[in-house]
């Protein structure tokens, strides 16, 4: 007895509580995985370090003890150049005082220019919207007039019969408790005080590096256990490619932020502002934050600016130069090198980073593109999370041909076309007929089929169809006859494939997506010097043939697109061979993945001479030398 299978949405609805369980997990553990998640990243960025020693004969423990120590001082001996450079700006600062204080002057009282009359028109509109409304007095009775409530004594009146109240003096004060001066032990606990979790952190980081770059073969071989043998291969591919991944966006954005570094000290010096190989410095380290960070790297160097300069040009120039540097890195250099080399999209990569610094904090924002990476190589090797790869990878979420006929289905012809022609950047026409155009029609015959279509939309989208075969660029085919591609092995020819001496008439088998595949192939033919006919969908289309008086040397393709393909071409072909039995016949069953002989067997004799599944090889299939034709008759 088989087991019922389960049914998607219990399915669905079992993986989506998975990942609310494993975000739960991330927000509610992240005081230890966070550190553990740095811990991984510092690992891989230190294991080729730690192989590199091995090989040279040192052990795989002092190997990565002297990798780490090494690490420590390097990023210790930066931090302590660039902290005494901040430091010396700071005593600096003092120098600044009166360029910084007429700047603040200037901004509070901008002047009778164009810009100051602006700022105090407004700033009077603002006090008239935040003056309080006068109300007007109201009547109100004399105090000698007000009678007390019952219980409550009356105020006494003075000589003049003036009603008294309380002295407002005589209110209480409030009290204000002011601790005692602590001891020097304890100014210095609460000055370190601040300092204590971040160290705790860094602590946990380096221990958490070193035991997984001493241990990583016993953790990789844990892990597999973990997951059971049989997923071995699956699991092997998964570790390797999230680590090339996170290796390559790593490598990369310390190539990039070190450029932008650069590009932003020398711009500095030409600008001429002190410490400028110090700003660049600190926008290449603050860049590894992604967005707070190159706010935070254009304020300092900017705030200097300000103190350093008399005029607003060289600030305005500052900031120009961060801006720019910043927009074209962040929306072109960075989105096209990490979509290429993490296979994470870039809107992915901004909600992603939204996503685990709301989890994680700033953290998050650090870690957000190697958590992401390591997110979408989960989706792709394990099916049940395979939605995640569709949602963050950077792979197109749907093929050429669904994307041509949902734009078509949407009445957008424009964008249908677009997406033609960028499939024909890197690909034949043919290519685009047999792999994209033709499948497109396939569903769009499904849903006609099952009343899915409504009429307006098959009239769009087939009108759309033929003028998109109208208006196409005239492109060559790269390779007429495309051997490899088909299913029976055609009779030897040339390089340079040999038409009929006759005519090729292409006929529809039954509909209108058979007119246009039909037209497909007589345009293909045309474009390789072949004299072609295309007929469309006519009730007397066989008188139209007969019209024609088809002879041997002449070749008919019958066009069929499925789902109803065989019965239509089955009858068709079975009128035209009782009329025309010399003449050779073709069958294009356009999208037919199923075995070409057994296929042939389900026509009635006398058979078509061939049946083919692809125009390249119905090319093929019409390409044949004159001796085989001859053969023939």
């Amino acid at each position: 007895m088989t087991k019922p299978h389960k049914a998607p949405v219990s399915s669905g609805i079992r993986n989506f509580g998975i990942l609310v369980a494993v975000v739960a997990v991330l927000y509610v553990a992240r005081d230890l995985l966070i550190p553990l998640a740095f811990a991984v990243t510092l690992s891989m960025i230190l294991a080729p370090a730690v192989a590199l020693l091995q090989k040279l004969r040192l052990g795989r423990v002092p190997s990565a003890i002297l990798v780490i120590v090494v690490a420590i001082a390097s990023v210790g001996g930066i931090s302590w150049v660039i902290f005494n450079e901040l430091v010396a700006v700071a005593i600096e600062l003092p120098g600044y005082q009166e360029n910084i204080t007429k700047k603040i002057q200037a901004i509070r009282a901008p002047g009778n220019g164009l810009f100051g009359r602006a700022a105090n028109s407004v700033k009077e509109l603002g006090k008239i919207a935040s003056a309080p409304a006068v109300v007007p007095p109201a009547d109100v009775p004399a105090a000698s007039d007000v009678q007390p409530a019952p219980g409550i004594p009356a105020a006494p009146n003075d000589r003049k019969g003036r009603r008294t109240g309380p002295n407002p003096a005589s209110r209480p004060l409030a009290v204000q408790i002011v601790e005692q001066p602590g001891s020097e032990l304890q100014y210095v606990g609460d000055l370190i005080k601040p300092f204590l979790r971040p160290l705790a952190v860094f602590g946990m980081v380096l221990i958490f590096s070193l035991y997984l770059l001493i241990e990583q073969n016993d953790l990789r071989n844990r892990l597999f256990r973990l997951v059971g043998l049989h997923q071995l291969n699956v699991m092997t591919q998964a570790l390797d490619d999230a680590t090339q991944r996170v290796g390559r966006y790593l490598m990369l954005q310390l190539l990039v932020n070190v450029c932008f570094g650069a590009l932003c000290g020398t711009g500095l010096y030409l600008i001429g502002l002190p410490y400028a190989a110090l700003w660049g410095a600190v926008a290449a380290i603050m860049r590894m934050v992604p967005y707070v960070g190159s706010v935070v790297a254009t304020a300092l160097p900017l705030l200097l600016a300000l103190a350093e300069f008399d005029g607003w040009g060289p600030p305005l120039m500052v900031f120009v130069l961060f801006v720019t540097l910043e927009l074209l890195t962040g929306n072109f250099v960075e989105p096209w090198l990490y979509g290429i080399h993490t296979g994470v999209s870039s809107l992915a990569l901004l909600m992603t980073t939204v996503f685990w610094a709301a989890l994680w904090g700033p953290a998050g924002l650090i870690l957000a593109t190697p958590l992401t990476v390591c997110v979408v190589v989960l989706g792709r090797y394990v099916p049940q999370f395979s939605f995640l790869h569709t949602l963050l990878g950077d792979e197109a979420s749907l093929v050429a041909e669904a994307q041509i006929y949902q734009r078509l289905l949407a009445m957008d012809e424009q964008e249908a076309r677009a997406v033609a022609d960028g499939y024909l950047k890197d690909h034949s026409l043919a290519q685009l007929y047999d792999l994209v155009l033709i499948p497109a029609l396939t569903m769009a015959e499904h849903d006609r089929h099952k009343g899915a279509l409504d009429p307006a939309r098959e009239e769009f989208l087939f009108l759309s169809m033929k003028e998109m075969l109208a208006e196409l660029p005239d492109y060559s085919l790269k390779e007429p006859v495309n051997t490899e591609a088909a299913a029976v092995e055609p009779p030897a020819m040339e390089p340079k494939p040999e038409w009929p001496a006759g005519r090729v008439i292409c006929i529809p088998a039954n509909d209108e997506a058979d007119e246009i595949s039909a037209a497909m192939l007589s345009q293909l033919l045309e474009l390789g010097g072949c004299v072609a006919l295309s007929f469309p969908v006519d009730p007397d289309l066989l008188h139209l043939v007969q019209v024609l008086e088809p002879s041997v040397d002449d070749v008919i393709c019958i066009s069929a697109v499925p789902p109803f393909a065989f019965s239509h071409a089955k009858t068709l072909s079975r009128q035209l061979r009782a009329r025309f039995p010399r003449t050779k016949l073709v069958v294009g069953v356009w999208g037919f993945s199923g075995e070409i002989e057994r296929a042939l067997e389900r026509f009635q004799v006398p058979r078509p001479d061939r049946l083919v599944t692809t125009l390249e090889q119905a090319l093929v299939a019409v390409a044949v030398p004159a001796k085989v034709s001859a053969e023939l008759s």
